[in-house]
């Protein structure tokens, strides 16, 4: 079995990448409000700060910074998913995918992808660029001409709270299609 090293750090900030195990379904936008509900849930159980965030339609993008003295972030990721599935369920969804005998055993719906992307985000400019990242990821996958007119980014909680540039309210800026 491997043995993935992930950088840990107690209240640290990460970037996180969750996919869905099929990818180009429209599973998480169309059901928004059952993830909005597990990511609802697991942030009152697990606090944690919810910087940046993005859901496309098949995978979604994550700026979280831990609190003091935790940095056990595979558990919240982990209560997320495991909550969006669970709920998903509960409204008699089922994937399209056949799930396979060992992902049954496990108790695993394969809903997701079974690992997730995260990378601890070092400084300032870091920090930036993957926040600049989450806004301008919908435009990247050609969904939207320009970051404000997706729905489902924190990019117009940010808009509310006066921390976006103007550039990003009425244009496309130039972003970094690198990922």
């Amino acid at each position: 079995m491997p043995n993935y090293r992930r950088a840990r750090a107690d209240g640290a900030t990460y970037f996180f990448t969750l996919a869905l195990a099929e990818r180009g379904r429209d599973t998480l936008t169309r059901h928004i409000g059952a993830l909005r509900h597990a990511m609802a849930e697991t942030f009152r159980d697990h606090p944690c700060s919810l910087d940046a965030a993005v859901v496309l339609p098949d995978h979604l993008h994550l700026v979280l910074t831990m609190p003091e003295g935790r940095s056990d972030f595979s558990t919240i990721i982990g209560a997320m998913k495991a909550r969006f599935t669970r709920r998903m369920r509960q409204v008699g969804w089922n994937p399209a995918l056949p799930v396979r005998p060992s992902l049954v055993r496990k108790g695993e719906a394969g809903v997701w992808q079974r690992r997730f992307w995260e990378h601890l985000i070092r400084d300032d400019a870091d920090y930036c660029a993957h926040v600049t990242y989450c806004w301008a990821n919908p435009v990247k996958h050609g969904l939207v001409a320009r970051p404000a007119d997706w729905p489902f980014s924190s990019l117009h909680r940010d808009i509310r709270r006066g921390l976006v540039p103007p550039e990003w309210q009425e244009r496309t800026p130039e972003i970094d299609a690198g990922e």
